[in-house]
């Protein structure tokens, strides 16, 4: 990435912002959490990271999300939430269909839980735009992840809206688990995929005729 680290341990830019930023764009990429291996972000590289949330959109300074570390002592506890998310919606689940969910808890070396609030606060600020900047403070996650070097992935699955992973968190009213984020060192990756370009999802509005596709001048 076009950046260099000093003596002093500072990271600074070797580029203009811009092309720094369309690099660090293009370099973020969904790693497995499976793909994910230690050293996950030390302590103030985990601050920085997480610090770079703070910084998405938030109408109302409502604060609406959350993010959880679970750490490794935790694991356990995090694995048998998930085998029991599991029972919970299949009873017959077989005892290796078991193991399986509780193995997705001991993946990746760092992991976190986003959690939004979709009641607190301002009731004039709807649950969507709680969501959309919980999504935007994830993805400035993601991208100072990707900054400092280390691979990242989103995860959900229908475990987050159960009662066990709910028990488990912790989660009051009006809160939803959104998804986990893993951080680790890249052990292995697949190629990059190819990105939509905006002509396919952008378009321009045209009064008493919708929306057409956008063209660019």
């Amino acid at each position: 990435m076009a950046c260099r680290i000093d003596e002093d341990g500072v990271q600074r830019l070797t580029a203009p912002p811009a092309d720094w930023l369309a690099s660090l764009l293009q370099a973020r990429q969904t790693i497995l959490p499976k793909r994910l291996g230690a050293p996950g972000p030390e302590a103030a590289q985990l601050q920085a990271i997480l610090a770079a949330a703070a910084h998405a959109p938030d109408h109302g300074c409502l604060l609406p999300w959350r993010f959880v570390f679970v750490p490794q002592d935790a694991r356990q506890a995090l694995a048998e939430a998930f085998a029991q998310a599991l029972r919970e919606r299949d009873a017959a689940a077989t005892p290796e269909q078991q193991a399986q969910a509780r193995e997705k808890a001991y993946r990746a070396p760092v992991l976190l839980l986003l959690v939004v609030d979709t009641l607190g606060g301002d009731a004039g600020i709807p649950p969507a735009e709680r969501i959309l900047s919980a999504g935007c403070a994830v993805q400035n996650l993601l991208l100072s992840a990707t900054a400092l070097g280390f691979g990242s992935a989103l995860t959900s699955g229908k475990a987050l809206q159960s009662r066990a992973l709910r028990t488990l968190f912790a989660l009051a009213e009006g809160e939803q688990a959104l998804c986990f984020v893993s951080l680790g060192t890249v052990l292995s990756r697949k190629p990059p995929r190819v990105r939509p370009a905006p002509a396919q999802y952008l378009g321009t509005l045209v009064p008493g005729q919708g929306v057409r596709p956008w063209e660019s001048s």
